[in-house]
C-alpha cells in the first residue's frame, strides 16, 4: 500500500541551519497492516507521517500511496483521498457546530451527492460509536469523543489508509482507550491500513509491526515480541517498553525462568501462575 524508498527530508532554522530529519528511510507498510512507529521527540516519527499524504514532499527518495508517487502534483488529490491523517489536538480538527456536520465536511468537499452524503455520515459515526451525539456540539465532547469524531470524518471519506499522529498525546485514559478501541476495530474488522505514531507502549504492543526510529533513521524493526524483548536496546533508545515486559526482564535478572516477550498482565499471569 505505502512504499517509502531512501526518503530525505531537510529543515532550515535560523539557528541551525539546514539538518536532516529524515535520513535516508526506506519502509513498506502492507494494505490491512497496523505499524506503530515510536521513538524519542525529534526522531522524525511526525515528519514521516506528513510524506504519506504528501503534506510534505521528499527533498530525495521518494514515496509511493498504491503506486502513486507523492511528487506528482497532478494526483495529490487522490493521494489526499486514500490517506487520511489525525493529529494530536482534536480542538484543531473540527470545524463544524455539529458532530454530524463535521463529519459531511470531507465528503462535502469531494463533491459526493447528498444522499451518498448521508448514507456515509451515518455508517462513520456509527462506526466510531459516536451515532448518539450526532446532533451535539463538537465543543460539548469529551477529548476521546472528538478524536472519535476526527477519525469519523477521515472514515466517511473512505480511505485506504488512515495515519494517527499521536492522537491519544492529550486525553486521559478512559479517552485514549476509546479511541484505541476504535482504531484497532477498524483496522480488525474493516481491513483499514493503520499507521499509529504514538509514545505509549502499551498500545504499540497491539500492532502487526513496530518500526522504532531515531535520528531520522530506522534503527529497529519487528513484531512487537520481538521489539520489545530487547529492553535494553530500548532503555538506550530512551524508550519505555510495556509494564509486563520490564517486569518479566525484572524477574529474569533475579533468576525467574520466564519468557522475556511478555507484553501483557494476562499473559504474565499464566506465566507465573501455569
Amino acid at each position: 500500500m505505502i512504499v517509502i524508498e531512501n526518503l530525505v527530508h531537510k529543515y532550515r532554522t535560523p539557528q541551525s541551519g539546514e539538518f536532516a530529519a529524515l535520513k535516508g528511510v526506506s519502509l513498506q507498510i502492507a494494505k490491512g497492516e497496523f505499524v506503530v512507529i515510536i521513538g524519542h521527540n525529534g526522531s522524525g516519527k511526525s515528519t514521516l507521517a506528513k510524506h504519506l499524504n504528501a503534506l510534505l514532499l521528499p527533498h530525495s527518495g521518494r514515496v509511493l500511496v498504491n503506486g502513486i508517487d507523492t511528487r506528482e502534483k497532478e494526483k495529490l488529490w487522490e493521494i489526499r483521498q486514500q490517506v487520511g491523517m489525525v493529529f494530536q489536538n482534536p480542538d484543531n480538527q473540527l470545524i463544524a457546530t455539529t458532530v454530524e456536520e463535521d463529519v459531511a465536511f470531507g465528503p462535502e468537499n469531494l463533491g459526493i451527492p447528498p444522499a451518498e452524503i448521508r448514507r456515509r455520515v451515518d455508517e462513520a459515526m456509527n462506526s466510531v460509536g459516536m451515532s448518539q451525539y450526532k446532533t451535539k456540539a463538537p465543543h460539548l465532547l469529551s477529548g476521546g469523543q472528538k478524536q472519535r469524531v476526527a477519525i469519523a470524518g477521515i472514515v466517511a471519506m473512505r480511505p485506504q489508509v488512515l495515519v494517527l499522529d499521536e492522537p491519544t498525546a492529550m486525553l486521559d485514559p478512559v479517552g485514549r482507550a476509546e479511541v484505541m478501541e476504535t482504531v484497532f476495530r477498524l483496522n480488525r474488522e474493516e481491513g483499514l491500513t493503520v499507521v499509529h505514531i504514538t509514545h505509549f507502549m502499551e498500545e504499540a504492543a497491539h500492532a502487526h509491526r513496530v518500526v522504532v526510529m531515531e535520528e531520522g533513521q530506522i534503527v529497529m524493526e519487528g513484531s512487537p515480541r520481538e521489539i520489545f524483548a530487547q529492553v535494553d536496546r530500548l532503555k538506550e533508545l530512551r524508550l519505555d517498553v510495556p509494564p509486563m515486559t520490564e517486569l518479566s526482564a525484572t524477574l529474569r535478572k533475579e533468576g525467574v525462568k520466564i519468557s522475556p516477550d511478555i507484553l501483557t498482565v494476562e499473559e504474565m499471569v499464566v506465566a507465573l501462575c501455569p
